[in-house]
């Protein structure tokens, strides 16, 4: 039987999800409309090897010079890289890649900054007041994705960023910049030069206000890397965090403080997390999380008080998941015997920091009851474990990580699990081993 006409492919230019026929409604994302056909090319056979005799290419890795961002990267650039830099409009991704880009401008190929954002002179007004103005940095104000893509074809930069993806535009595309067609396939064309090429490319991307990246979802699928700067803009503190990352560990993050000179690295986010923490006070926990290979000591406040007569209590808990809330609220109920459903209740983690693990469990009940009791817990005493369903204190991982940031910062005594406690020889402060939540509230508050 002979082959037939190749088969037409339908692609959802919101996700990518492909199908052989077509539907008004894409199968992955749910969207109505964004299903297109799209003719197949002839197909070029790739190369089939087995693993073991796969070349490997080498390992090296481009050092911006800033610590923290080169933390959250994976150790740095590497050749082909694509990164997008998102995070909400005016939160420091422009300050944060010009400063980047200065420092790679040392070597002997320099780096490229197209902006569609801003003006030649308003970058070196901006550059002025960072100090970021090396010779090597070139400054580009261009829209058009081709132009842009050409001075990098004539330049051979060491680096190119683009600020931001949802400014530039392809000619013969009917749409608008930021459009999902127009962000789907500039960014494309710049993924492939990247790899074609072998440049670090880094996107940046805005925000919308729902939290998701402006633009289509496959843009995030043809990115190496995907890096959130977060932070509210009242507040000193940014952190970056990688959503995605195909050269590293997506669990590093980096932190920076914004000053009048910039975005300054955070080398001990512990005790700018700690630095306002109250003395004596009620309602306060110090836990110690872990942030890929980095211990962040942080503090877990908590406001228990009666509820409105008539009224049903409230739960609100910021930057600790609110079903583990409720989750250790009825544990504490149960197992203490504590009425809480009659009381409005407030968890909250202190300087924009959370609680991205079960290990800081034992901190929110202990917060709980110390604001309940209007007991302060010792101020140089760290609290860890995870809680369990019928009251029992779980062990936590890299519990000799956790241990020493604390006694670096002062701390002197920890109530951590007794399964954490009984391995562990030369621990360098005080332990107190517990293995139920009663236990625990006595070593804290007896």
């Amino acid at each position: 039987m002979g082959m037939g006409k190749a088969a037409l492919q339908h692609v959802c230019r919101e996700c990518g999800y492909q199908t052989a026929k077509w539907f008004g409604k894409c199968g992955g994302c749910g969207v109505f409309g964004t299903v297109q056909e799209q003719q197949p090319g002839r197909a070029v056979l790739s190369a089939v090897l087995p693993i073991d005799q796969v070349p490997l290419a080498p390992g090296r890795r481009d050092k911006t010079g800033i610590g923290e961002l080169d933390r959250a990267l994976g150790g740095g650039l590497v050749p082909g890289m694509v990164v997008l830099l998102a995070g909400d409009p005016g939160i420091g991704k422009s300050t944060l890649l010009l400063a980047a880009l200065d420092r790679l401008a040392g070597g002997t190929r320099p780096v490229l900054y197209v902006s569609g954002e801003e003006s030649q002179q308003q970058i070196r007004l901006r550059g002025e007041r960072l100090g970021t103005l090396s010779p090597g940095l070139l400054l580009a104000a261009e829209t058009d994705a081709e132009v842009a893509l050409e001075h990098a074809r004539k330049l051979r930069p060491r680096v190119l960023a683009v600020d931001s993806i949802q400014t530039m535009a392809l000619r013969g595309l009917e749409s608008a910049p930021g459009s999902v067609t127009q962000v789907r396939e500039v960014g494309h064309r710049l993924a492939a030069w990247a790899k074609e090429s072998g440049t670090p490319v880094v996107i940046v991307g805005h925000v919308t206000k729902e939290g998701s990246i402006a633009g289509p979802r496959v843009l995030e699928h043809l990115v190496d890397t995907v890096l959130f700067f977060e932070g509210d803009r009242s507040h000193a503190f940014r952190i970056l965090r990688a959503h995605k990352n195909r050269f590293g560990s997506t669990n590093e993050i980096g932190v920076f403080e914004m000053k009048s000179e910039g975005l300054v690295e955070v080398s001990n986010p512990s005790a700018l997390f700690l630095a306002e923490r109250p003395r004596d006070a009620s309602g306060s926990a110090v836990v110690a999380v872990m942030n890929g290979s980095r211990p962040l000591l942080v503090e877990v406040q908590a406001l228990v008080a009666d509820a409105a007569s008539g009224g049903s209590a409230r739960r609100t808990a910021v930057g600790v998941d609110s079903a583990r809330v409720a989750l250790l609220t009825a544990v504490l109920e149960r197992k203490e015997g504590i009425v809480l459903a009659d009381k409005d209740i407030y968890v909250s983690v202190a300087g924009g920091a959370s609680l991205p693990e079960p290990a800081g469990d034992l901190a929110v009940a202990a917060a709980l009851m110390s604001s309940l009791r209007d007991r302060p817990i010792a101020q140089t005493t760290l609290v860890l474990g995870e809680v369990g369903l019928a009251g029992e204190v779980r062990a936590v991982g890299q519990i000799e990580q956790r241990l020493a940031e604390a006694a670096q910062l002062g701390f002197t005594r920890c109530v951590l699990p007794e399964g954490n406690r009984a391995r562990l020889r030369g621990a360098p402060l005080e332990l107190c081993g517990v293995s139920t939540l009663g236990q625990a509230m006595e070593a804290l508050f007896a």
